[in-house]
């Protein structure tokens, strides 16, 4: 499980973004902390596995209480229960009421400790099973036969309907994990090192890091390539996250090699062809340019004074055309 080895490392050595040693460091770490703690509550805990910095993160719980019950496993086995817990020293009523709901025992006494289910609605589940009249082993991954079964018969003063739902679809997948398919690059073969790129190339890879101006790409030769913010897309990126984001598997060309900077240039547009995003604005500008420096310039005498060729000139290509109509009669007289 690639979550009970990421716990180990500080989010912060990762890199979680361009400017995060700009930000205040104790804000930004209690924040990935929080979103570390949510993803590790979330996908749940086998507390006879589990090490002391993964149990660290499950609510109500902490660095000493962790350490505490890898050390009351070590020295007395396994946990055969939750309620077991209690027996931690320094672990109390509160703590475990916490706590209780994310961590599972698979194989143990009570069936539910391998679900999400907290002890405190054990007797809620066991109504649900008594209603289908089977053991609630069996009952448990049998979606039919929960199907016929409504939330609100079970609903009391203590659980309501969203309680009873999300106990409903527990039984029905028991430890479920929430994550989706891990995906990785596929990377070309014979491709282990920057020397071994020739642009055109098309390879697999993985945006590791995104950036104001850009996303950075493994392709699997040990230095991450760069696609600039103008190669993300065939139309104008204002911002790289709106196309990608960090962990997405993509497709990219190489468009430059400099080895002896270690530098990889890379572009995720399908039409090479195409004019990138920031040539636009620099087209924009060099046509107000053109039109200003093609602009008729008046015709000046020593003393500084306009001549009327000049001013007729000076009001563009209209003011050419009705001077030059002008002038037909006379011609042809």
């Amino acid at each position: 499980d690639p979550l009970a080895e990421l716990v180990k490392i500080e989010p912060q050595a990762i890199g979680v973004g361009q400017y995060q040693h700009d930000v205040d460091q104790r804000a930004l770490a209690r924040s990935l902390e929080a979103v570390v703690e949510d993803a590790v509550n979330a996908v749940g805990v086998d507390l006879n596995m589990a090490s002391a910095p993964l149990l660290s993160h499950i609510a109500g719980l902490g660095p000493s209480l962790a350490h505490a019950i890898v050390s009351h496993r070590d020295l007395n086995g396994a946990f055969a229960t939750r309620k077991a817990l209690l027996k931690v020293a320094g672990l109390g009523p509160k703590a475990f009421e916490q706590c209780a709901g994310f961590l599972r025992i698979t194989d143990g006494i009570e069936p539910l400790d391998a679900s999400s289910v907290h002890p405190e609605a054990y007797g809620i589940a066991r109504k649900i099973v008594q209603a289908c009249g089977r053991d609630i082993r069996s009952i448990m991954g049998d979606s039919s036969a929960l199907s016929g079964l409504r939330a609100e018969q079970f609903i009391d003063d203590n659980f309501g309907l969203p309680t009873v739902q999300d106990i409903l679809t527990e039984l029905e997948k028991p430890g479920r994990d929430p994550r989706p398919t891990f995906k990785t690059a596929s990377f070309a073969e014979g491709i282990d090192s920057i020397t071994d790129l020739k642009p055109g190339m098309s390879l697999e890879g993985t945006v590791t890091n995104v950036a104001a101006f850009g996303a950075f790409v493994d392709i699997g030769v040990h230095q991450d390539g760069l696609v600039h913010v103008s190669q993300l897309a065939d139309r104008f990126v204002k911002d790289p996250h709106e196309i990608v984001k960090a962990g997405d598997v993509v497709r990219v060309r190489v468009t430059e090699i400099d080895v002896p900077r270690n530098r990889i240039g890379l572009s995720m547009r399908k039409n090479s062809e195409a004019a990138p995003a920031s040539d636009h604005k620099k087209a924009s500008a060099d046509k107000g340019r053109l039109n200003k420096d093609h602009r008729p310039k008046p015709n000046r005498k020593p003393d500084g004074k306009v001549t009327p060729a000049a001013s007729s000139e000076s009001q563009g290509a209209l003011g050419a055309i009705l001077a030059a109509a002008m002038k037909r009669p006379s011609d042809s007289s």
